[in-house]
């Protein structure tokens, strides 16, 4: 059977890479073989990945909120825009999570021109500078003329004394962070010239999606016991990752949510968190 990718790309559907998307939710193989039998019985010639999408993840909250929340990881970072204002506040919270000290919104001064820095990270005195690029469309891919410009930056700023953590610090890493992908040619350049990159699927065994996994980073947006209104309130407070609401539920009520609302949000958060 054909269906329709985001794209607009026309390709067989593949049942076996949904069922493997839903067993990383978390639901057990009884339930995804259920959703799976069900979606297979609904889908049609012709049907977009976007449809098929929005059927799994209905299923799923069926099952579980915090299932639902975690099939929809990639989508909830997508949420962190449009501008990308709160997706550098996410990744330097990833940052922070393996223990680096992380500055945002910083501007720095080069031999020849100034210099808006998303995020600056600091681990065993190596201080590195951090350039998210955001992405709304899901297709979207961040391509070799990414990694040019921004090695002409870091180069513009490195071997120069900058007041940061310190006033006399020195800038000696890169880091590339997007929320969708690098191109073939974006990464062969970025590993030829020393940049380190970070993307929705690279690398391999470390990237967005594992991280999240590993150490339970998932962004406030997931939640599907809040609405959108909810979500940008919450953010706007600067409560960008779910394990911070768990940890401060005064936040919700702050946002005007009913004790009985708070009581399931945290029920997902937890369980979403496995703070169980």
């Amino acid at each position: 059977m054909k269906i329709v990718k985001h794209s607009g790309l026309i390709v067989e559907f593949n049942p076996s890479k949904l069922k493997k998307s839903l067993l990383k939710s978390g639901a057990n193989s009884k339930v995804v073989d259920g959703i799976m039998k069900q979606i297979e019985g609904e889908i049609y010639e012709g049907i977009s990945t976007k449809q098929i999408y929005k059927m799994a993840f209905a299923l799923l909250k069926k099952t579980a909120n915090s299932h639902a929340a975690r099939y929809n990881l990639r989508e909830a970072i997508r949420l962190l825009g449009p501008a990308g204002f709160f997706f550098e506040k996410y990744t330097a919270r990833l940052f922070a999570s393996e223990n680096y000290k992380t500055l945002t919104n910083m501007t720095l001064f080069g031999k020849c021109v100034s210099h808006e820095i998303d995020v600056v990270v600091k681990k065993s005195d190596i201080i590195s500078m951090v350039e998210c690029k955001f992405h709304m469309g899901r297709e979207a891919a961040s391509d070799v003329k990414v990694p040019m410009y921004i090695l002409s930056r870091f180069n513009d700023l490195k071997d120069r004394h900058h007041p940061i953590f310190t006033e006399r610090d020195m800038i000696s890493k890169c880091w590339i962070v997007t929320n969708n992908r690098f191109t073939k040619d974006a990464l062969d350049f970025g590993k030829c010239s020393g940049l380190n990159l970070l993307s929705w699927d690279y690398p391999p065994d470390d990237n967005l999606k594992t991280k999240n996994d590993s150490n339970a980073l998932y962004p406030i947006t997931c939640l599907t016991t809040l609405t959108l209104a909810e979500k940008d309130k919450l953010l706007v407070l600067d409560i960008i990752l779910v394990r911070e609401i768990v940890a401060n539920s005064q936040y919700l009520d702050k946002i005007g949510l009913s004790p009985n609302r708070i009581k399931n949000v945290l029920r997902e958060a937890s369980e979403l968190c496995r703070y169980i």
